[in-house]
């Protein structure tokens, strides 16, 4: 069953995973009683598995999609333009079918560091659902990504929402949304996009917030998303000297300001 049939019913719950650097963190992640056996406990509709820029991990993927798939789960996989041929991307596409994973999330990718261009055949997503679609024609359930604040690269919203229209019109099924926190943002993004004749479903990306640095990192490094008057005063309250990325307190005292810190960002 495809996950926007179910999102025409009923609420859904869905994670994103990524490919560990470590065996240790993959036994974690994927061994007895490890991170995917207790998500799939809870019966998310699917789960997706990223992958580095570049497709540094996209080896790790897909022993992440099986195990999704053992947990009886759907799995969807990450897929970006950064560093592949139209021929790589084909074979890793037929690869996923052949081990029955048949939702994608296609993605242009962030760009490598010191790199302007993705280094590949296809430079933008919507080559990509094109570029699928002509090869594998409905085999493919394919999501795209919407950003409700703009994507930080371009130059204004209205043109994000137009490449997100041309998305659709390429044959995507659905959209998975960057993380925000503005709702009031989030509610305008709704309206304009549904505006332009965007009519796909959209899954809410949110991101639990658990660690003062990578709530800092994940909002600024990449998406330029605004953190709202609230959620500053979480990461002021619980602020670590000299800051997150370089502490030099107490050890005792960082552990305390990490916990209350997950505390008051779950309840966020």
């Amino acid at each position: 069953m495809k996950h926007t049939e179910n999102m025409k019913r009923r609420m859904t719950l869905s994670f994103e995973v990524f490919p560990p650097r470590t065996e240790v963190g993959m036994n974690n992640l994927t061994g007895p009683g490890g991170v995917l056996e207790r998500l799939c406990s809870l019966h998310p509709d699917h789960i997706s598995c990223t992958y580095g820029a570049g497709g540094t991990s996209v080896g790790q993927q897909i022993p992440i999609l099986s195990a999704i798939s053992a947990c009886g789960t759907m799995p969807l996989a990450h897929l970006t333009c950064v560093g592949s041929t139209r021929e790589q991307l084909y074979d890793l596409l037929q690869s996923h079918l052949d081990r029955g994973v048949d939702h994608v999330l296609a993605l242009r990718g962030d760009l490598p560091v010191g790199q302007d261009n993705t280094g590949g055949d296809l430079h933008y997503a919507t080559e990509l659902v094109r570029f699928i679609r002509e090869s594998f024609g409905d085999r493919f359930h394919l999501s795209v990504a919407g950003s409700p604040e703009g994507h930080i690269e371009s130059r204004s919203l209205a043109a994000d929402i137009a490449f997100l229209r041309m998305k659709q019109d390429e044959g995507a099924n659905a959209i998975m949304t960057q993380l925000c926190w503005d709702m009031e943002q989030f509610k305008r993004w709704m309206d304009e996009i549904r505006r332009a004749g965007v009519i796909l479903p959209v899954i809410v990306g949110i991101m639990p917030i658990t660690n003062a640095a990578s709530t800092i990192n994940m909002a600024l490094s990449r998406n330029a998303c605004v953190m709202p008057r609230a959620l500053c005063e979480i990461i002021s309250r619980h602020w670590i000297f000299p800051n997150p990325f370089a502490p030099k307190e107490d050890p005792e005292i960082i552990e305390a300001k990490k916990a209350a810190f997950e505390e008051e960002g779950f309840a966020y």
